[in-house]
């Protein structure tokens, strides 16, 4: 990332909205906001097959019983608006193929795809995909709630809608028996 063009960015909207760059509170806010943006998306440019082979930690298993991890909390920032994706969570389940893949990991993965510019159909695609590489299986489902600050604080304003999305692959997809029972799972 281009930390002088972040600083340029930041210095640009705030003449844009007419204060003073200059004035104390805002004299170092262009650097705080080239940091922050450097941390908050600092997985953009970087491949799903990158994230794959980073978080790439499995452990041989002989379960074939569903594994569910939820709840991993997440932010964004939405790619048509740069605005907040907030309040969201991520919740996982796959169907383990010989092998398992260490919790945390799965966490991270999440983390990773979310410090992009995105959108939540992208985002659970995108984190389903890298498992299914990483598991060596199909049978995975990834279910994503979250609010967008386009939708809540802009716009049409409606706080509190949240935007529910789910990306099925493998039984997920073609056995609703499955995500029946991932759901079951996922509500308590």
């Amino acid at each position: 990332m281009d930390a002088k063009k972040l600083e340029q960015a930041a210095r640009l909207i705030i003449e844009g909205i007419g204060e003073n760059p200059n004035r104390e509170g805002l004299l170092e806010t262009p650097k705080r906001f080239a940091k922050m943006l450097m941390e908050q998306l600092e997985y953009a440019g970087i491949s799903n097959d990158e994230i794959a082979k980073k978080f790439n930690k499995c452990f041989s298993c002989d379960n074939d019983d569903m594994v569910v991890l939820k709840g991993i909390n997440c932010f964004s920032y939405c790619e048509h608006h740069i605005a907040l994706m907030y309040n969201m969570t991520v919740d996982v389940g796959y169907i383990p193929n010989g092998k398992v893949i260490g919790i945390s990991k799965i966490a991270r993965i999440a983390d990773a795809v979310t410090k992009r510019l995105q959108i939540q159909e992208r985002i659970g695609k995108e984190i389903r995909d890298i498992l299914t590489k990483i598991l060596g299986t199909e049978d995975v489902i990834v279910v994503i709630q979250g609010e967008h600050s386009c939708m809540t604080a802009r716009g049409i304003k409606k706080p509190g809608v949240k935007t529910k999305t789910a990306s099925c692959g493998g039984q997920f997809l073609v056995n609703a028996e499955l995500r029946k029972e991932f759901y079951l799972v996922n509500s308590k």
